[in-house]
């Protein structure tokens, strides 16, 4: 059943084989139903319309091509978890669905199922096949030492908030040429402007730190990367691109507005 669904999928010329198999495969159940990003869809009703466009695949798969950027940048061999990958994707489709207003092209994501000894932060261009920067980014303090496992989104918790983010505009501050970021998960993020949980340089995000430690330096909850890469990143990333920060955790996938 699932192989005659891709390919007609793939017939209709509007999804991509790994895009189709990624996407089914992740999704498809014994209820005989499948998902691409936010819409549900019958199995038999789309094997059997001779017209699969009434169904409004179109608008849901929009993105999902770009899942071959994974593949065609060796992004795995570069240690991005799949899922964080493909969990982007799905939310800033959700994200196109409700209306906001970003650039689609840039996609940044904190991968924090690597600990922070690892260059677990991606900005790739989708657009152009094309991995920006690959570097260092802290967690909170009380997220843990090495691997950041406990996220908040209270207040004075210094702990990371996992989810989907806007950039917004820079700024100058305590820790210089900063980032504002908007929280767009209620209950998850969205106490980011009221914890001041911005993107800024660091001292302590460098690779001394991981040699002496083990790991690099925390923050109070801040994605904070190095001070001599913060000015290019944060200019590149400014005014309205995706930030995606990831955690394997099923208890915010599961909570996640943006992916359910």
């Amino acid at each position: 059943m699932v192989k005659k669904l891709l390919n007609k999928l793939r017939g209709i010329g509007m999804i991509t084989a790994l895009a189709a198999t990624s996407m089914v495969f992740s999704s498809y159940n014994s209820n005989s139903t499948f998902s691409l990003v936010n819409s549900s869809y019958s199995v038999d009703a789309v094997l059997e319309s001779s017209n699969p466009f009434k169904f409004d695949l179109e608008p849901a798969v929009s993105l999902m091509p770009k899942l071959q950027v994974y593949d065609s940048l060796d992004l795995g061999t570069k240690g991005l978890n799949f899922d964080a990958f493909r969990y982007a994707l799905q939310g800033m489709q959700r994200m196109k669905d409700l209306g906001y207003e970003f650039n689609t092209n840039i996609v940044t994501i904190a991968d924090f199922s690597q600990p922070s000894s690892k260059k677990r932060l991606y900005i790739v261009d989708l657009d152009n096949y094309q991995v920006l920067f690959n570097t260092y980014v802290s967690h909170g303090r009380n997220s843990g030492k090495d691997v950041a496992k406990k996220f908040s989104n209270k207040l004075s918790s210094y702990q990371s908030s996992l989810g989907f983010y806007l950039t917004k505009d820079t700024y100058f501050g305590k820790h210089g040429y900063s980032l504002q970021l908007e929280g767009l998960e209620k209950g998850i993020n969205d106490n980011a402007s009221r914890r001041a949980i911005v993107m800024h340089g660091a001292n302590y995000v460098n690779e001394k730190m991981i040699s002496s430690l083990g790991y690099i330096g925390r923050s109070q909850g801040c994605p904070a990367i190095s001070t001599r890469e913060s000015k290019e990143i944060i200019s590149t990333i400014k005014d309205g691109t995706c930030l995606f920060i990831y955690s394997p955790l099923s208890s915010y996938v599961n909570k996640s507005s943006l992916l359910n």
